[in-house]
This record gives C-alpha cells, structure tokens and sequence, in this order.
C-alpha cells in the first residue's frame, strides 16, 4: 500500500483507571488509503472507539505513531492538532458534542465559519436539508430528540466536505429508515469527493458496505481482512 491517508504503527494506548493504568490498546499496525471505507468491528470494550479517537488525534497514544495526510499527529501539540481536524477531519461521536447555546444551524456553520467559509449558513442549510432536518434549523439541541441531534451532528461533520471521516455507531440513535439515509449520505460522500471513511459499527449490514473489515479484540487487532465480517 502506498502512501496510506491514514498510517498507524505499533500503536499502544493506557489510560488511568480507578484501579491504575490500563492498557486499552496493544501494538496497533494498519494502514488506510485514500477514499477506503473501513468497518470497526468487535465487542463493546474491545478498543474500538479508543482506536477511532486515536486515528484523529483526540487521544494521544502512548507509544507508537499516528500519520494522517503524511503528517505526524503523535508530534502535533493540541492547537495544531485541532486546526488539522478543523481543515481535514470530519468526526462523528456517540454522544453528539453539539454545542447547547446554538441552533441547529449555528452548530452545523460554526466549523464552516471558523475554516473561513463566506457561505456558511447557506451551506449549513444545505446540509440540514439532506440530512431531513431542514425544518429544525432554528432549534435548539434540547428541543431535539436523540436522534434528530445525531442527524445534526453528522452534517456538521460532512458540511465541510473533509479528507478523512472518522464515525463512532453514526446510526446508534436512529430509526431504520433514517439510519438508512444517513449511511447512504457518508457513503455517498465517499464515493462523490474521495473522502476516506473509518467507522465503528456494532450493525453487520453497515460493515458489510465497507471495502474492508477491521475486527478488534481485547485491544488488538484479531482480523483486517476484505469483507470478513463473520
């Protein structure tokens, strides 16, 4: 593989626990290409979104190395690191991260303003409007049900059309019919603009959509192998 978009090697990661340090992540090696979609597959507490947090440098990992886009995050302090996720990186968590005080819409143009995007509200009302939310712009996170706050979470992560999407369960809080939707807008942002997508999934059909499937146990990589998903 040359010149991976994403390269990680010998990766550990130890976080503090209550009972001292404990190793969440052992010896991690891969690599990713450009505009690959990959499947983050394992039990719950086998590293997944330790991995995914990782891979965007929103954990640091203890040893090891983390390259995206040719560029070292393992060397990057946390103000460069957030201007490279800021210009590259679209990430998508469990739990939303929308900022309470703003609208729907402010929350998806803030990212877009901050890159210096002169048409951020247009393009954020676009991006509402695809993911089905057009009517709740002017809500307030706490107006909004679970899962209408993931939708808007994932347009924040797709308006800026990023290099690398990294998603942690992006359905986990949606309906059937609108889990299907926004699969199809990450998926269709990988296949339109090249965007390479690294995502954690607890669903077989979703893993089954991706070009390659990393399977994780115990912190260690058990499996990375195209389309093995049993």
């Amino acid at each position: 593989m040359s010149n991976p978009i994403l390269s990680l090697k010998d990766v550990t990661l130890s976080l503090k626990g209550n009972a001292g340090m404990v190793q969440i992540l052992h010896g991690i090696s891969l690599d990713v290409t450009a505009g690959e979609t990959i499947g983050l597959i394992g039990p719950s507490g086998s590293g997944k979104s330790s991995l995914l947090m990782v891979m965007g440098g929103l954990e640091r990992a203890t040893s090891g190395s983390v390259q995206a886009m040719g560029r070292d995050l393992t060397a990057m302090n946390e103000d460069a690191l957030a201007r490279f996720r800021r210009d590259n990186m679209g990430v998508v968590f469990q739990s939303f991260h929308l900022i309470p005080t703003m609208t729907a819409l402010e929350n998806v143009a803030t990212p877009l303003e901050l890159a210096g995007h002169k048409d951020a509200f247009d393009r954020a009302r676009d991006e509402l409007a695809a993911v089905g939310l057009a009517s709740r712009a002017d809500h307030y996170p706490a107006q909004m049900s679970g899962g209408e706050q993931q939708r808007v979470a994932l347009a924040r992560a797709l308006a800026p059309r990023p290099g690398i999407l990294l998603a942690d369960e992006p359905t986990g809080n949606l309906d059937g019919a609108n889990g299907a939707a926004i699969m199809d807008l990450l998926f269709g942002l990988s296949e339109q603009h090249g965007a390479t997508l690294v995502m954690v999934t607890h669903a077989p059909d979703l893993a089954a959509r991706c070009d390659r499937v990393v399977r994780l146990m115990d912190g260690q990589m058990e499996r990375d192998a195209q389309r093995a998903i049993a």
